[in-house]
């Protein structure tokens, strides 16, 4: 079992230690205190309403001043030592969660404003949390143990539930950005989860389809689950497969690297996942990144997405967890860049074919690992005839 330690830093930020299991004890529950002496933190930015597309644009000038790639051993997320009084007040950790000092949302709470219209402000209500991943500056989630990854996976879905249940939250969303390509600004192996007071306009988009499909189908069905059988029964996209979850590249992927992760059975979100489905995402999840890292012979940037049912009572039903990762690198030396069709017309054009790179990701030689390796998915062996899981009562809660 993970063992989950909460404190608080200087400046009353929630931090929470999550222990690898079979960690020795004790040693997150010996807190050290934060002795740093902090400024009292701000007022929330501010949220403006788009009203020419009915979305809401997060103001936060208040993040110019934050840190930027600062050198190692000024790293604000690696173990405190004299020298370098960081965000974790401790010699050492495993995997470490907090509030982030710099928040694009928070530190109130509260609903964004009901009918909005052109001019219409609020303050920026949310929380914005940093996940750090191992207290080694260097490295990547793909260099982590199953043990750790585990561990990560746990605090993803601790923190899920949690965020989800503040006032006003209708979204929480853990990601993580890796690579300088992307725009990292720190270097040391982390992520974050911002949990918004809105649905972001790409969950609506999503949402809504989700759902009225979900209707078409009297909700005997969801999109995404009838996306995960005709892949897996194309088998042409798919990537690896484990009893409980497929990786694949989409139909219509958009980015020159994309895959999709997607449990066999319907859930809203990582909190949903029972403790067995949990170890076996930590293991696919890291074979996965371990391919996308093989592929050349430099690291991949990418962002990785984990898409969650938002809080809302009518798009939360047909709602379906998956991992969306992209990379924006076409080539060994080449990064598409978002221009006139896709930054101004959302119009992706796409510079490789999705059944391409599955077959690049299917055949990379993946590093060996303590755990047996899966086995890549190959056309002509998926399973055929995957049914849509059972609607069970309490599914979709």
């Amino acid at each position: 079992m993970t063992h989950i330690t909460s404190t608080h830093l200087a400046d009353g930020r929630e931090l929470l230690y999550f222990d690898d299991a079979g960690s020795p004890r004790p040693r997150s529950v010996e807190l050290t205190q934060d002795r740093r002496d902090l400024p009292a933190r701000g007022e929330p930015g501010e949220v403006r309403y788009d009203a020419l597309t009915g979305e809401w644009v997060a103001v936060a000038a208040h993040r110019q001043t934050r840190t930027h790639l600062p050198p190692a051993d000024q790293c604000p997320i690696c173990p405190t030592t004299d020298a370098n009084p960081s965000e974790i007040p401790a010699p050492d950790y495993d995997v470490v969660v907090f509030e982030n000092r710099f928040p694009s949302l928070g530190p109130a709470l509260g609903p964004v404003p009901a009918s909005p219209g052109w001019g219409t402000t609020g303050p920026a209500f949310g929380r914005c949390e940093v996940v750090t991943f191992t207290p080694e500056h260097t490295g990547s989630f793909s260099g982590l143990s199953e043990t750790r990854a585990r561990t990560v996976v746990e605090a993803w879905s601790h923190r899920t539930a949690a965020l989800s249940a503040l006032p006003g939250i209708k979204q929480v969303f853990p990601f993580e950005n890796r690579g300088a390509d992307i725009g990292v600004t720190l270097h040391h192996p982390h992520g974050q989860i911002y949990a918004y007071p809105y649905v972001t306009p790409r969950a609506a988009v999503m949402g809504s389809a989700a759902r009225r499909f979900y209707d078409d189908a009297d909700g005997r069905q969801t999109l995404t689950g009838s996306l995960l059988r005709a892949e897996r029964e194309d088998g042409s996209r798919m990537v690896l497969e484990s009893d409980s979850f497929s990786a694949y590249v989409p139909f219509a992927a958009r980015w020159p690297l994309e895959i999709h992760l997607v449990p066999h059975r319907q859930v809203p979100d990582l909190a949903g996942l029972t403790g067995e489905e949990k170890d076996e995402l930590a293991h696919v999840y890291l074979d996965l990144l371990k391919r996308l890292d093989a592929l050349y012979p430099t690291p991949t940037p990418y962002i990785s997405a984990w898409h969650q049912a938002p809080v809302d009572d009518l798009l939360r039903p047909a709602s379906y967890l998956h991992l969306q990762l992209t990379s924006p690198r076409r080539a060994a030396d080449k990064l598409k860049f978002l221009a006139g069709s896709e930054a101004a017309m959302g119009a992706f054009i796409n510079d490789t074919t999705p059944e391409q790179v599955a077959e690049r990701l299917r055949s990379v030689t993946v590093p060996a690992s303590p755990a047996e390796a899966l086995a890549p998915a190959a056309p002509g062996l998926i399973e055929q005839g995957v049914t849509e899981p059972d609607l069970i009562e309490g599914a979709h809660a």
